[in-house]
Protein backbone atom coordinates (compact mmCIF):
# COMPACT_ATOMS: atom_id res chain seq x y z
CA UNK A 1 0.00 0.00 0.00
CA UNK A 2 2.89 2.46 0.65
CA UNK A 3 3.56 2.12 -3.14
CA UNK A 4 0.31 2.96 -4.26
CA UNK A 5 0.10 5.66 -1.84
CA UNK A 6 3.72 7.25 -2.76
CA UNK A 7 1.86 6.98 -6.74
CA UNK A 8 -0.83 8.76 -5.25
CA UNK A 9 1.08 11.28 -3.98
CA UNK A 10 -1.64 10.92 -0.73
CA UNK A 11 -1.01 9.19 2.83
CA UNK A 12 -4.34 7.47 3.86
CA UNK A 13 -5.51 8.49 7.57
CA UNK A 14 -7.76 4.94 7.32
CA UNK A 15 -6.27 2.82 5.03
CA UNK A 16 -9.41 0.06 5.78
CA UNK A 17 -10.74 2.71 2.97
CA UNK A 18 -7.57 1.93 0.37
CA UNK A 19 -7.87 -1.46 1.57
CA UNK A 20 -11.67 -1.82 0.53
CA UNK A 21 -11.16 0.20 -2.67
CA UNK A 22 -9.19 -2.34 -3.69
CA UNK A 23 -11.45 -5.64 -2.82
CA UNK A 24 -12.54 -6.84 -6.10
CA UNK A 25 -16.59 -8.76 -5.87
CA UNK A 26 -14.67 -11.93 -6.62
CA UNK A 27 -12.80 -11.40 -3.80
CA UNK A 28 -15.35 -10.33 -1.21
CA UNK A 29 -17.59 -13.31 -2.58
CA UNK A 30 -14.54 -15.91 -0.99
CA UNK A 31 -14.00 -13.58 2.22
CA UNK A 32 -17.27 -13.16 3.52
CA UNK A 33 -16.60 -14.22 7.15
CA UNK A 34 -13.79 -11.80 7.05
CA UNK A 35 -16.51 -8.77 7.04
CA UNK A 36 -14.53 -7.42 3.87
CA UNK A 37 -16.74 -5.02 1.35
CA UNK A 38 -16.38 -4.60 -2.46
CA UNK A 39 -14.91 -2.12 -4.06
CA UNK A 40 -18.62 -1.50 -5.93
CA UNK A 41 -20.52 0.93 -3.40
CA UNK A 42 -17.31 3.44 -3.73
CA UNK A 43 -16.92 2.95 -7.34
CA UNK A 44 -20.45 4.41 -7.20
CA UNK A 45 -19.40 7.05 -5.29
CA UNK A 46 -16.02 7.86 -7.18
CA UNK A 47 -17.86 7.85 -10.29
CA UNK A 48 -19.88 10.76 -9.20
CA UNK A 49 -16.94 12.47 -7.87
CA UNK A 50 -14.77 12.23 -10.56
CA UNK A 51 -17.88 13.25 -12.83
CA UNK A 52 -18.67 16.62 -11.01
CA UNK A 53 -15.08 17.11 -10.92
CA UNK A 54 -14.27 16.87 -14.29
CA UNK A 55 -17.58 19.02 -14.96
CA UNK A 56 -16.17 21.65 -12.80
CA UNK A 57 -13.07 22.03 -14.80
CA UNK A 58 -14.37 21.55 -18.43
CA UNK A 59 -17.16 24.47 -17.40
CA UNK A 60 -14.42 27.06 -15.86
CA UNK A 61 -11.88 25.65 -18.84
CA UNK A 62 -14.28 26.59 -21.90
CA UNK A 63 -16.48 29.47 -21.04
CA UNK A 64 -18.16 29.26 -24.51
CA UNK A 65 -18.64 25.92 -25.10
CA UNK A 66 -22.55 24.45 -25.18
CA UNK A 67 -23.74 22.13 -22.85
CA UNK A 68 -23.54 19.07 -25.67
CA UNK A 69 -20.07 19.80 -26.37
CA UNK A 70 -19.06 19.48 -22.43
CA UNK A 71 -20.77 16.71 -22.21
CA UNK A 72 -19.34 15.01 -24.89
CA UNK A 73 -15.85 16.04 -23.69
CA UNK A 74 -16.64 14.82 -20.02
CA UNK A 75 -17.82 11.75 -21.35
CA UNK A 76 -14.35 11.28 -23.18
CA UNK A 77 -12.10 12.36 -20.16
CA UNK A 78 -13.88 9.96 -17.99
CA UNK A 79 -14.41 7.12 -19.88
CA UNK A 80 -12.91 3.24 -19.29
CA UNK A 81 -9.87 3.69 -21.47
CA UNK A 82 -8.85 7.17 -19.20
CA UNK A 83 -9.22 5.60 -16.58
CA UNK A 84 -7.66 2.11 -17.56
CA UNK A 85 -4.67 4.40 -18.56
CA UNK A 86 -4.03 5.85 -14.82
CA UNK A 87 -4.63 2.34 -13.50
CA UNK A 88 -1.70 1.16 -15.73
CA UNK A 89 0.82 4.89 -14.44
CA UNK A 90 -0.82 3.69 -10.84
CA UNK A 91 0.81 0.25 -11.45
CA UNK A 92 -2.73 -1.07 -9.64
CA UNK A 93 -2.75 -4.40 -11.02
CA UNK A 94 -0.79 -6.23 -8.07
CA UNK A 95 -2.32 -4.41 -5.41
CA UNK A 96 -5.83 -5.17 -6.40
CA UNK A 97 -7.38 -8.74 -4.47
CA UNK A 98 -9.24 -11.25 -6.58
CA UNK A 99 -11.18 -14.36 -6.31
CA UNK A 100 -8.78 -16.98 -7.61
CA UNK A 101 -11.43 -17.54 -10.75
CA UNK A 102 -10.73 -13.87 -11.75
CA UNK A 103 -7.02 -14.29 -10.71
CA UNK A 104 -6.93 -17.01 -13.13
CA UNK A 105 -8.47 -15.29 -16.09
CA UNK A 106 -6.40 -12.49 -15.81
CA UNK A 107 -8.26 -9.95 -14.02
CA UNK A 108 -5.25 -8.08 -13.19
CA UNK A 109 -5.11 -7.08 -16.48
CA UNK A 110 -8.80 -6.24 -17.18
CA UNK A 111 -9.10 -2.93 -18.45
CA UNK A 112 -13.31 -3.24 -16.89
CA UNK A 113 -11.46 -3.99 -13.53
CA UNK A 114 -8.87 -1.75 -13.55
CA UNK A 115 -10.82 1.46 -14.21
CA UNK A 116 -13.09 0.58 -11.94
CA UNK A 117 -10.69 -0.12 -8.48
CA UNK A 118 -9.89 3.74 -10.03
CA UNK A 119 -12.86 4.70 -9.40
CA UNK A 120 -13.03 3.12 -6.11
CA UNK A 121 -9.75 5.19 -4.93
CA UNK A 122 -10.91 8.67 -5.93
CA UNK A 123 -14.18 7.98 -3.43
CA UNK A 124 -11.86 6.25 -0.59
CA UNK A 125 -9.43 9.54 -1.01
CA UNK A 126 -12.72 11.72 -0.94
CA UNK A 127 -13.23 10.35 2.29
CA UNK A 128 -10.65 10.18 4.00
CA UNK A 129 -9.82 13.41 3.26
CA UNK A 130 -12.24 16.71 1.36
CA UNK A 131 -13.02 17.50 -1.58
CA UNK A 132 -10.09 19.76 -2.35
CA UNK A 133 -7.84 17.30 -1.86
CA UNK A 134 -9.52 14.22 -4.41
CA UNK A 135 -10.08 17.21 -6.92
CA UNK A 136 -6.07 18.08 -6.97
CA UNK A 137 -5.33 14.43 -7.13
CA UNK A 138 -7.95 14.43 -10.01
CA UNK A 139 -6.71 16.95 -12.12
CA UNK A 140 -2.88 15.29 -11.66
CA UNK A 141 -3.66 11.76 -12.48
CA UNK A 142 -6.09 12.35 -15.00
CA UNK A 143 -7.33 16.10 -16.08
CA UNK A 144 -3.73 17.87 -16.73
CA UNK A 145 -3.04 14.62 -19.33
CA UNK A 146 -6.30 15.51 -21.67
CA UNK A 147 -5.92 17.33 -24.65
CA UNK A 148 -8.41 18.03 -27.58
CA UNK A 149 -6.44 15.51 -29.61
CA UNK A 150 -7.11 12.62 -26.72
CA UNK A 151 -10.61 13.65 -25.95
CA UNK A 152 -11.35 13.50 -30.20
CA UNK A 153 -9.90 9.86 -30.04
CA UNK A 154 -11.83 8.73 -27.65
CA UNK A 155 -15.07 10.14 -28.99
CA UNK A 156 -18.16 7.92 -27.84
CA UNK A 157 -18.78 6.99 -31.71
CA UNK A 158 -21.90 4.81 -30.81
CA UNK A 159 -23.67 7.23 -29.46
CA UNK A 160 -22.86 10.08 -32.38
CA UNK A 161 -23.92 7.20 -34.98
CA UNK A 162 -26.89 6.65 -32.70
CA UNK A 163 -27.59 10.34 -32.94
CA UNK A 164 -27.23 10.21 -37.03
CA UNK A 165 -29.00 7.46 -37.40
CA UNK A 166 -32.00 8.90 -35.75
CA UNK A 167 -32.23 11.99 -38.14
CA UNK A 168 -34.35 9.70 -40.12
CA UNK A 169 -37.43 8.46 -38.59
CA UNK A 170 -37.78 4.60 -38.85
CA UNK A 171 -34.19 3.41 -39.13
CA UNK A 172 -33.14 0.74 -36.85
CA UNK A 173 -29.34 -0.19 -35.53
CA UNK A 174 -27.87 -3.37 -34.59
CA UNK A 175 -25.03 -4.70 -33.48
CA UNK A 176 -24.05 -7.91 -34.25
CA UNK A 177 -20.80 -10.23 -32.33
CA UNK A 178 -19.65 -11.44 -35.17
CA UNK A 179 -16.17 -13.72 -33.49
CA UNK A 180 -14.79 -13.85 -30.23
CA UNK A 181 -11.11 -15.39 -30.47
CA UNK A 182 -8.33 -15.66 -27.73
CA UNK A 183 -8.01 -16.98 -24.34
CA UNK A 184 -10.08 -15.64 -21.66
CA UNK A 185 -7.50 -13.23 -20.52
CA UNK A 186 -7.11 -11.85 -23.71
CA UNK A 187 -10.09 -12.20 -25.72
CA UNK A 188 -10.46 -10.50 -29.05
CA UNK A 189 -13.92 -9.58 -29.88
CA UNK A 190 -15.26 -8.57 -33.45
CA UNK A 191 -18.88 -6.63 -34.28
CA UNK A 192 -20.40 -5.58 -37.49
CA UNK A 193 -23.07 -2.75 -36.99
CA UNK A 194 -26.13 -2.95 -39.45
CA UNK A 195 -28.41 0.26 -40.12
CA UNK A 196 -31.61 -1.09 -41.81
CA UNK A 197 -30.33 -4.39 -41.74
CA UNK A 198 -27.46 -3.67 -44.16
CA UNK A 199 -24.03 -4.16 -42.77
CA UNK A 200 -22.45 -0.26 -42.27
CA UNK A 201 -19.31 -1.11 -40.47
CA UNK A 202 -17.09 -3.36 -38.67
CA UNK A 203 -14.45 -3.18 -35.65
CA UNK A 204 -12.82 -5.24 -33.52
CA UNK A 205 -11.12 -4.78 -29.33
CA UNK A 206 -10.36 -6.70 -26.38
CA UNK A 207 -13.91 -6.05 -24.78
CA UNK A 208 -17.06 -5.66 -26.41
CA UNK A 209 -18.07 -2.34 -25.64
CA UNK A 210 -14.11 -1.61 -27.24
CA UNK A 211 -15.10 -3.56 -30.32
CA UNK A 212 -18.46 -2.07 -30.82
CA UNK A 213 -16.79 1.11 -30.59
CA UNK A 214 -14.50 0.79 -33.32
CA UNK A 215 -17.79 -0.76 -35.22
CA UNK A 216 -19.35 2.55 -34.78
CA UNK A 217 -16.42 4.56 -35.63
CA UNK A 218 -16.01 3.07 -39.04
CA UNK A 219 -19.74 3.13 -39.64
CA UNK A 220 -20.14 6.91 -38.76
CA UNK A 221 -17.00 7.45 -40.94
CA UNK A 222 -18.28 5.86 -44.12
CA UNK A 223 -21.65 6.93 -43.04
CA UNK A 224 -20.97 10.85 -42.91
CA UNK A 225 -18.91 10.74 -46.16
CA UNK A 226 -22.49 9.38 -47.81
Amino acid sequence: MEALEKKLDYVFRDRSLLSEALNHSSYANEHRGDGGSSNERLEFLGDAILGFVTAEHLFKTYPNLPEGDLTRIRAALVCEQSLYEVARRLELGPCLKLGRGEEAGGGRQRQSILADAVEAIFAAIYLDSDMATISRIIHRLLLDHSSVHVVEERRDYKTALQELVQREEGRTLVYELLSETGPDHNKTFTFRVLVNGIPEGEGSGHSKKEAEQSAARDALHKLEQK
